[in-house]
């Protein structure tokens, strides 16, 4: 038998404020907090002399990378999520006010920013990865809120009482997956890669090691929640090796090899101390 849910949306506007006939909404804000503490915690991280950056060198780090996470994250959604959509009308490419990005997509997008300013700076291109790494999940974190606040990527139906009735999920109650990933990819995940950072540089592991850790603790963290989430309507479930998948588990499937392969190569370095 169903339970009575314990919990009821919200309903807050998604539209936080308007100023004249712009409307600024939650999720602007939300790419806005995490973009602005991310920047906040790296400066404490050069004052305290834990950075490879300058301080211009990080603001050229924030600019090309806003560009990456908006390009990236767009295209991304384009090319994994809806191909067809946006083949049929490509124009529809540019009217990113309709929604529809891609977490993968402005991963790619932030990567190429480090690359490009480590080459401009001849800065250690892993070494700048894994000061990334510990802040991307600060964005994560609010990005997430925001997909709630919008009543968005909710989840499968479920019995739960923590179920929630999202107003565009039909009447019943669903898992409120948004907030678990707030919570996974964003809270503890951005505590375990702050010590991650921690013991790499007391024990001298290799750069990279924060950045792969990244990438295995997002990738399992999305690939075990999506099992609660609700697939994308357009996309439903992929059947691989007798089993059904959701794309976002397809994508983070590199993810988690990427971040194993590389830990273990990090790790292994330590003692040969070559730089990788």
């Amino acid at each position: 038998m169903a339970q009575t849910p314990l919990f009821t949306f919200p309903n807050i506007d998604p539209v936080a404020f308007s100023i004249g006939p712009i409307d600024i909404r939650w999720y602007a804000l939300s790419y806005m907090a995490g973009i602005i503490l991310g920047w906040l915690f790296m400066r404490h991280q050069i004052s305290s002399g834990r950075s490879v950056l300058s301080q211009a060198q990080l603001d050229t780090l924030l600019n090309t990378a806003i560009f990456g996470i908006i390009i990236g994250g767009r295209l991304g959604y384009v090319f994994f999520y809806n191909p067809g959509l946006y083949l049929a009308d490509p124009l529809a490419i540019i009217r990113v006010w309709e929604g529809g990005m891609s977490f993968h997509g402005g991963m790619l997008g932030v990567m190429a920013a480090i690359l490009y300013t480590a080459y401009r700076y001849h800065l250690p291109p892993l070494g700048l990865a894994d000061e990334v790494a510990v802040i991307a999940p600060i964005g994560l974190f609010f990005g997430r809120m925001a997909n709630f606040i919008n009543g968005e990527l909710f989840g499968r139906i479920t019995d739960h009482p923590f179920g929630i009735v999202f107003p565009r999920g039909g009447p019943e109650p669903r898992h409120p997956s948004q907030l678990y990933e707030a919570v996974f990819e964003g809270v503890i995940l951005f505590i375990l890669l702050f010590i991650l950072s921690r013991v790499k540089r007391r024990f001298g592991l290799k750069n990279g090691v924060v950045m792969c850790g990244f990438l295995l603790g997002y990738g399992l963290a999305r690939f075990c929640i999506e099992y609660v989430r609700a697939p994308d309507s357009h996309l439903g479930f992929f059947s691989a090796a007798s089993l059904s998948l959701t794309m976002g588990q397809l994508l983070s499937l590199p993810m988690i090899a990427l971040g194993i392969a590389g830990i273990t190569i990090a790790i292994r370095a330590r003692r040969s101390g070559k730089d990788i």
